[in-house]
């Protein structure tokens, strides 16, 4: 039979174990190269699955991502100026005729002239561009809430961090402007 503890004796506070993000934060100082090659390979895997359903959909239309990408921002912002979704996409107004000039022809999106600029091109999805925007949003959609479930609200936390931290400061200033909402123009 073991010695009964002595309860009369000081007992010195034991050390809390360390909390698992207090861990992770501390291993994140000395990130490897495999580590980061890891997270490039989790970005582009990630990336592939995530559009595959929407690519899919695009492709039966003769669309692509360029096509998609200009939806989702039309749809995110009624109204947009040309100028604007031109800063957001990062590419040249040659590359977006390209793309939007057909969305417009098949009556997915719309264009009129700005109420104080009438030069400037306001931008909004007809009707069957917003079910179709729908579409692609619900498909990506349930990728995006599985994930979610799946990794809890402190993953889903965390990687809202890393992706800010990935992006640019005129990407940031662009989803800021997306997460405050549709501008004045939208009004119309």
């Amino acid at each position: 039979m073991p010695p009964e503890p002595d309860i009369s004796a000081p007992t010195r506070p034991r050390p809390s174990p360390a909390r698992e993000e207090d861990r992770a934060g501390r291993n994140l100082l000395f990130l490897r190269e495999e580590e980061l090659r890891l997270a490039q390979d989790l970005l582009f895997f990630g990336y592939r699955d995530f559009t595959a359903g929407a690519d899919a959909l695009l492709a039966g239309l003769d669309m692509g991502r360029a096509h998609h990408r200009v939806l989702h921002f039309v749809g995110r912002q009624p109204g947009i100026t040309v100028g604007d979704l031109l800063g957001i996409l990062g590419i040249t107004k040659q590359s977006l005729g390209r793309v939007l000039t057909p969305l417009v022809e098949e009556g997915f999106v719309t264009q009129s002239p700005g109420r104080s600029d009438r030069r400037q091109r306001l931008l909004t999805l007809t009707e069957k561009g917003a079910a179709l925007e729908r579409s692609l949003f619900e498909r990506q959609r349930d990728t995006v809430m599985r994930a979610y479930r799946e990794a809890g609200p402190q993953a889903v936390e965390g990687f809202r961090r890393v992706m800010r931290g990935l992006m640019g400061e005129d990407a940031r200033t662009a989803l800021a402007r997306l997460e405050a909402g549709p501008g004045p123009e939208a009004a119309r």
